[in-house]
Formats: structure tokens, C-alpha cells, sequence
């Protein structure tokens, strides 16, 4: 199928907006809903540089994917709102995730990530660019920043949920 947009700025928040809301709703359902601020949001040559994160310990979601679009897609989400995530996602209380360990946090993230790249990878099949996902893999730190290739979109967008700052960092280029 052929591309019928092109991947615009407004084609890519608009199906990130879509993504969030629609995965942490359903699958967080009994938290506030994930709120976009636009005020704050980058588009930039990837080379540019950008920390999404402001020194507190951080939980980063990452699903790629590829075909007639690729990229990268790495989620923020402070450790306490990445708890209370897996919390809702997986009714534990904190003692169960205390007891159950860090990877619990990992998998519960890795599995947002992967359902919200998914529902974004779905917006751009919807558009022509055929692509598919690739494994979700996690980061954990507080003083880091990406820094991919030169020839990259990369497209930042903040939103907050339950008082809490989440990021997400999009790194596109189209297929060859």
C-alpha cells in the first residue's frame, strides 16, 4: 500500500497523543489520565542533543520499528510513576513489586512500551508506511541522553499523569 500522508510533525503527535491516552487508559485505567503539554514539545534533527530526564532515577521504555518508516521510540517515566504503573497494570502493592524485584518494573514498562509503539506503529500503517516492531528492551538511569544518528527525526513530546512528568523521545527516518 502506498504512503497517503507524509510524516508530518501533526501526523506523529497525533498518533503519539492517540497512543498514550488510549494504552495507559486502558490498561492503567484506575489512574488520571495521561495529559499532553504542548507547550513544551521539540522537533529537531536527531544530532541535536536533548535529556528527557532531569536527574532523577528513570525507567525508559524502548520498542523500535522498521520498514517503509523506522525509528525508535523511548518512553521516560520517573521510578515512582513506573511503580505505580506496574502496580495498576498488575494489581500488586509495593511490597509485592519490593519483594518480586526490579525486573517486575521492567517487564510491566517493557509491555506499555510495547502496546503504545504498537498502537503508534498502527497510525503509521494507517498512512501507507508499512513497518513492523521489534523486541522492547529497558533502560534504567538518571544522567544520560540518546544521541542516534545524524540523518533522524527526532520528535520529543512531554505529558503528565498523576504528577508526574513522562517523555517521550521519537527518532524517525523513512525506509530504503
Amino acid at each position: 500500500m502506498p504512503a497517503t500522508q507524509e510524516i508530518t510533525e501533526r501526523l506523529v503527535s497525533e498518533n503519539i497523543k492517540r497512543a498514550m491516552t488510549h494504552v495507559f487508559q486502558t490498561m492503567l485505567g484506575k489512574m488520571p489520565p495521561v495529559v499532553f503539554s504542548p507547550r513544551q514539545n521539540v522537533v529537531a534533527t536527531a544530532a541535536s542533543r536533548h535529556s528527557a530526564i532531569d536527574g532523577q532515577q528513570h525507567v525508559v521504555g524502548t520498542v523500535g520499528f522498521i520498514g517503509q518508516a523506522n525509528g525508535l521510540i523511548y518512553i521516560y517515566l520517573p521510578l515512582p510513576f513506573a511503580r505505580l504503573c506496574t502496580r495498576n497494570l498488575l494489581g500488586l502493592t509495593d511490597r509485592e513489586i519490593d519483594e518480586a524485584g526490579e525486573d517486575t518494573v521492567n517487564d510491566a514498562i517493557g509491555e506499555l512500551t510495547n502496546m503504545t509503539v504498537g498502537s503508534f506503529k498502527s497510525g503509521l500503517c494507517d498512512a501507507g508506511y508499512s513497518c513492523m516492531l521489534t523486541m522492547p528492551s529497558i533502560l534504567r538511569g538518571s544522567n544520560f541522553c540518546i544521541e542516534p544518528i545524524s540523518s533522524a527525526v527526532r520528535h520529543v513530546h512531554f505529558f503528565e499523569c498523576a504528577g508526574h512528568r513522562i517523555v517521550t523521545d521519537i527518532l524517525m527516518k523513512l525506509g530504503e
